[in-house]
């Protein structure tokens, strides 16, 4: 009698590779994916091929999501120091022979010109994450002082560049893990405090401080003149103001319902800058009004929600803080660069997530989200992520044993 096997189809041999995924991390990605392509559409048609790039930048993220989702989180964890290291390492090179472009020595050329800065924005929260997994258990004050002096190297070297909104991303993922990893109230209040403080002399004091001839201390001239700007754009309104008036008129003109897709005057008449980078959220506010901003809002929210519960849900601390590191991530970035564009904070350049265009930081944001979907596997699948599975999607070597078979007695 023949015995004939069945082929598995090629969507059977998929199905393992995806197996685990979190749908509704997922959801919320497809849901900003799309919003992302309809404004780059809209204020990037008439913009050589910036749709087509973008596309093209998705679907890389995409690749890189799924590749990394594949690596157990035990295995993530070993790259923490290396690329640590390499980061680290990088912005000193960069220090001392790097390539200066408007005024920033930010890049340095290894055969392709790269901005080491970048990968600080996944390899610091992995290597704190490491170092706190580490020390579980045995956490001390010296524990956090040493995670604080790990952050302000890289963050020190990046804003020396000078690369504020790069450094302020850096330090926001790094001090989201260490907040996250049970740094004590009375560590965290006073700093707050103090930082509140500050803010309200600066806008109390701000005709004084932004006098002609006045210096500001550990800032640069350019970033004095950013927060200056903020405080009054029409001191500059046709040079530095220029930016932040034409971003609110754009904001406000798209009133609650927007004035439609394609649109925007504002936008397709060149009055906003950046329109498909930095200022995209002025271009994409203007055109869809109050109602796409909420949309867009909730979205962002919705995804943070997503991997603070992945967050909540992990089995290994590594897994809590990296997790809760990603999703603040997500929140730095939305935040800031909604509150440039709005006049709320200065401008700096910080892209807003999948609908900015940029190569580079969708690929960066591609590798937080698969390190995200990872531990979410892990705590899905704690088994199967961690070994190999065939194409039935059962682990291999945890075949069930089989059952042993009556012995004939012996004859008597």
């Amino acid at each position: 009698m023949g015995i004939t096997f069945e082929r598995p189809s090629l969507l059977q041999r998929l199905q393992p590779f995806f197996r685990g995924f979190d749908g509704w991390l997922l959801l919320a990605l497809l849901l900003l994916a799309s919003l992302g392509l309809l404004a780059m559409y809209s204020s990037g048609y008439d913009h050589g091929t910036r749709f087509s790039d973008h596309s093209r930048n998705m679907a890389l993220a995409a690749g890189i999501l799924f590749v990394v989702a594949q690596i157990p989180p035990q295995r993530l964890l070993m790259l923490a120091v290396p690329l640590y290291t390499a980061g680290v390492v990088l912005l000193v090179a960069v220090a001392l022979f790097g390539i200066t472009k408007k005024g920033s020595q930010r890049w340095i050329n290894l055969g392709i010109v790269i901005q080491p800065s970048e990968l600080l924005k996944i390899a610091m929260p992995l290597m704190l994450a490491w170092w706190f997994q580490k020390r579980e258990g045995q956490l001390r004050p010296l524990d956090f002082l040493v995670a604080g002096v790990l952050l302000a190297v890289p963050v020190g070297l990046i804003m020396k560049q000078p690369d504020l909104g790069t450094s302020l991303l850096v330090l926001a993922a790094g001090l989201s893990v260490i907040f996250f990893a049970g740094l004590p109230w009375k560590l965290v209040i006073p700093p707050v405090l103090l930082g509140l403080i500050g803010i309200g002399s600066i806008v109390w004091f701000g005709d004084d401080l932004c006098a002609p001839g006045v210096r500001w201390p550990l800032l640069h001239e350019y970033q004095q003149q950013r927060v200056c700007t903020l405080l009054d754009p029409t001191r500059d309104p046709l040079g530095k103001g220029f930016h932040i008036i034409q971003g609110m008129i754009a904001i406000g003109s798209g009133g609650i319902w927007g004035k439609g897709f394609m649109a925007g005057t504002q936008t397709h008449l060149e009055f906003i800058p950046e329109r498909t980078t930095d200022f995209i959220f002025a271009a994409y506010s203007e055109e869809f009004g109050l109602l796409g901003n909420l949309l867009l809002v909730s979205c962002f929210l919705f995804l943070v929600w997503r991997g603070l519960a992945i967050a909540l849900g992990a089995t290994t601390l590594f897994g809590r803080l990296m997790a809760g590191a990603v999703s603040m991530i997500f929140f730095t970035y939305a935040f800031v660069n909604m509150g440039m564009v709005s006049g709320m904070l200065p401008v700096v350049g910080v892209p807003l997530p999948f609908i900015s265009y940029g190569g580079t930081a969708m690929v960066t944001l591609g590798l937080a989200l698969g390190i995200l979907m990872s531990i979410a596997r892990a705590q899905r699948m704690p088994v199967a992520h961690n070994q190999p599975v065939d194409v039935t999607g059962i682990p291999m070597g945890d075949a069930p044993a089989a059952t042993p078979q009556a012995q004939p007695e012996a004859a008597t």
